[in-house]
């Protein structure tokens, strides 16, 4: 399918989908993330691919390192040629701050990507520096003062690398929404940016999404050892004309 495609748009065709892993021993949830095995990979792709030849990347994703979606991200605005990204779900932290880097961004009618606001640990980088923004220093200790110092490194080096990403205009009042919404902590980190959102936001999004991309999707199905929650017949239903 994925040939089919390409054959169709002229184009290269890359997938970075990561599916929820479930461990066989005791069956806690694994989360699969954007990790520099990716990076690599996605790389390697764009060195394949003659820098003209339009690039259509499928993104599936929870999110992942910083350093390497900064990495996919940065190959991909440097592309001459068109890169268009396909979110036919969801493209969270990471797979957002990658769908940023793209000439166009393609959702389906109910995919959502994400805020990029760093997170230190399991904590939000703007949430620290409210700790230490409302609680007296004499009263925090040391290694939240640590997190902070790290957490306002962080945030800057977002702010600079979504203006890069997007050429926000710092000195429009577009450009600071832009920045500002996306990367300081104006949302939760799980806050989802539906389409419309991110029109408003400013992205060249459409919601033109061609079914080929939902089958090429339908062809990574979630692992499972235990019985799903949802069934159906996985086949198209049309309505029969009565007369």
């Amino acid at each position: 399918m994925i040939g089919t495609i390409e054959r169709q748009r002229g184009s290269r065709v890359i997938l970075l989908v990561h599916r929820q892993e479930t461990m066989s021993l005791l069956g806690f949830p694994l989360m699969r993330y954007i990790d520099i095995q990716d990076s690599e990979a996605v790389l390697r792709a764009l060195d394949l691919t003659d820098p003209n030849i339009p690039i259509d990347l499928v993104l599936h994703t929870p999110g992942g390192l910083a350093l390497a979606a900064s990495q996919i991200a940065r190959a991909i605005h440097r592309r001459p040629g068109k890169v268009t990204v396909f979110v036919p779900h969801y493209a969270m932290s990471g797979g957002t701050l990658i769908a940023l880097a793209a000439d166009a961004i393609v959702m389906s009618p109910h995919a959502v990507l994400g805020p990029v606001d760093p997170q230190i640990g399991a904590n939000s980088a703007a949430s620290i520096l409210t700790v230490v923004r409302d609680k007296p220093v004499a009263e925090i200790d040391d290694q939240t003062l640590i997190w902070a110092d790290q957490a306002r490194k962080a945030l800057e080096q977002i702010r600079e690398l979504v203006r890069e990403l997007t050429a926000a205009d710092r000195d429009t009042e577009a450009g600071r929404r832009l920045v500002e919404l996306l990367s300081e902590g104006h949302f939760t980190h799980d806050y989802p940016i539906t389409a419309g959102v991110a029109r408003d936001l400013g992205l060249p999004v459409s919601e033109d999404m061609p079914q080929e991309f939902m089958r090429l999707m339908g062809l990574y199905p979630q692992p499972t050892r235990q019985r799903p929650a949802v069934e159906f017949i996985p086949s198209p239903y049309r309505k029969v004309d009565e007369r």
